[in-house]
Order: C-alpha cells, then sequence, then structure tokens
C-alpha cells in the first residue's frame, strides 16, 4: 500500500507492507521539499510552476508505487492545498495528468485520523488520550479514551503560516516574537478550554516533525537508534530553548541535531506554539509518537478492507 501526503512543506511518498490486525512496515519513504504553501500569489493560488512541479513529483511517486506492485494508493493534501484559492483547479490537475484521485483533508479529520494512529501506538493502557500535531499549516490537538476522539479541533496556527505572518527579518525581532506569541495564545485559548473540559489526560502525546526536531535538539536520541525509544519534550526544555532559537538565524539553527535546512526557519514559530499549548493544557511533557497522520489513514483503511471482508 502506498500513502501519498501533499503537505505545506513537502511531498512525502510512504509504501509500506499493511495487513489487517497487523502494524503496517515501512518499505520506502520518499521525500519531496516542495513549499506549496510558501509559493502562494497575491490573489491566494498557488503558483503554475509550482502546480507543476507538484505534477512531476506525482508522476515520480506513481512510477514507484508500480515498480513496487502496491495494490492500493491513498493520496491526501492538507493545509497548502486545502487553504489555495485554486485548490479545485489542483486537484482536477493532479487527476488529469496523473490519475491520481488527490483528496483534500479537512482539518478536523487530521487530528482524528491522527489520534487513532497515536492510540494504535500507545495501546488502551493510555487511558484518556491528548494528541497535539503542530504542521506548516495547522496546529491540532485531540482528546478521549476510545479509537475515535471525544473532541478534534484544527487551528490555523502551524509553524510555517506563522513564521510566514508574523517573521520579516532572520532571526526576528523581540517585537515580532511577542506578537507571534500573543496572537497563537489568543488562538489557543479559544479552543483549548474545551479540550479541558473532557477531563485531565492520562497520557500527553505529540507528533510531527517540528515537534520531533525540538525533542531531538533538548537531548532525545536521534532517529538511528529506532521508533520504539522514548522521547519526551518538556516545559522545561522548551523554557530553555525558544529564547535560545529566538537570538539564532535560521541558518544555525539548521546545525542543531535534528534540524533541516528546510524546518529551521519556521523551529523557532513551532517551538513558541507548543510552549503555549503545553502551560494553557497544563501539561508539563510531550511523549513523542512516530506514528501520525499517514499511519492514521493506513490503519483507517485496512479497518474498512477488515469490515467489507
Amino acid at each position: 500500500m502506498a500513502v501519498l501526503d501533499v503537505g505545506s512543506n513537502t511531498v512525502h511518498l510512504l509504501i509500506v507492507d499493511a495487513h489487517s490486525g497487523a502494524a503496517p512496515i515501512p518499505f520506502l519513504s520518499q521525500k519531496y521539499e516542495l513549499k506549496l504553501a510558501e509559493r502562494i500569489n497575491s490573489e491566494g493560488n498557488i503558483r503554475k510552476a509550482a502546480v507543476n512541479e507538484l505534477i512531476e513529483v506525482m508522476h515520480e511517486c506513481q512510477a514507484y508505487v508500480t515498480e513496487h506492485d502496491c495494490v492500493e494508493i491513498l493520496a491526501f493534501a492538507t493545509s497548502a492545498v486545502r487553504d489555495a484559492g485554486n485548490s479545485d483547479d489542483i486537484l482536477d490537475a493532479v487527476r488529469t495528468e496523473t490519475g491520481i484521485d488527490l483528496q483534500v483533508l479537512d482539518g478536523d479529520h487530521e487530528a482524528i485520523l491522527t489520534f487513532l494512529a497515536v492510540r494504535r501506538w500507545y495501546g488502551w493502557s493510555s487511558g484518556r488520550l491528548l494528541v497535539a500535531d503542530i504542521g506548516g499549516g495547522s496546529f491540532e490537538v485531540a482528546i478521549g479514551t476510545d479509537e475515535n476522539p471525544e473532541l478534534a479541533t484544527s487551528m490555523p496556527i502551524g509553524a510555517g503560516r506563522l513564521t510566514r505572518d508574523f517573521f520579516t527579518a532572520d532571526p526576528p525581532s523581540d517585537g515580532e516574537v511577542k506578537a507571534l506569541r500573543k496572537y497563537v495564545r489568543e488562538v489557543l485559548e479559544g479552543q483549548l478550554s474545551e479540550i479541558l473540559s473532557h477531563g485531565k489526560p492520562n497520557h500527553v502525546a505529540a507528533t510531527s516533525k517540528t515537534f520531533r526536531q525540538l525533542s531531538r535538539i533538548a537531548g532525545s536520541a536521534p532517529s538511528s537508534e529506532g521508533a520504539r525509544v522514548q522521547r519526551l519534550l518538556t516545559a522545561n526544555d522548551l523554557a530553555k530553548w525558544v529564547p535560545r532559537l529566538a537570538e539564532m538565524p535560521s541558518s544555525d539553527r539548521a546545525k542543531l541535531p535534528g534540524v533541516s535546512v528546510g524546518r529551521a526557519e519556521q523551529l523557532l514559530a513551532g517551538a513558541i506554539v507548543a510552549q503555549e499549548a503545553m502551560e494553557l493544557l497544563q501539561v508539563t511533557e510531550f511523549e513523542i509518537c512516530p506514528w501520525a497522520l499517514r499511519e492514521g489513514i493506513i490503519l483507517r483503511r485496512l479497518d474498512w478492507f477488515s469490515d467489507d471482508v
């Protein structure tokens, strides 16, 4: 099975060996840094050149899918395509040029599927589970005791979006950092109080590249040590690192362990979202889960397949 994730920063093809009742085993992972969310014109449309590059990447991914005899391809797009004024035209162009039926996920659905993946990873012993996910364009939170969350919500405060909207310098000025923090807190305060009304979580988890990178610079094990090594991000880690990141240009952030050049610029904004969310959710640490949206989509499809059989 192949999963094709068209995100705000990257297009990610993941091919897995998957069947109902078993964990999906990664077979091939291919990433393309298109940064679609940064290639939007004054009318709010993704530029034609970027759409053409996306189609080229889709052709290349399709070749991998054919080469590896995938029985199914699940292709989806998140906030960059979802928010673009020419979203429908992009989907039509991809379908016409490649035959790939690219589906757009709304933010709440992203949160629901990510929650499913994290629930399956930690199991029922995690009790009431709280899951947070910082993407390029949006931030998702979900909470619940079952595989479907009791509440799932998405907010337009992704790390890439905030970086573009608030920072004009590298590193940003103190005033820009304060303005971003004030905005993030206002957005979160309006949404997270309802999350808290569902009860205190027994287990708090986070997923996404931003959380993984923040955990890594705070001292967590590198990815080479495997997915089952526990990795944490604490409030103390963020209190220590947010001021440091605010003083660094992105070129210096890219030299930190686990931080890619393409994500270095938006790491500060992501760290501020994580810090504000942690305070408002009244938690002191996130455990970093290796499974996220792509795995959630695979697991949900396998569930449907099992039901059909």
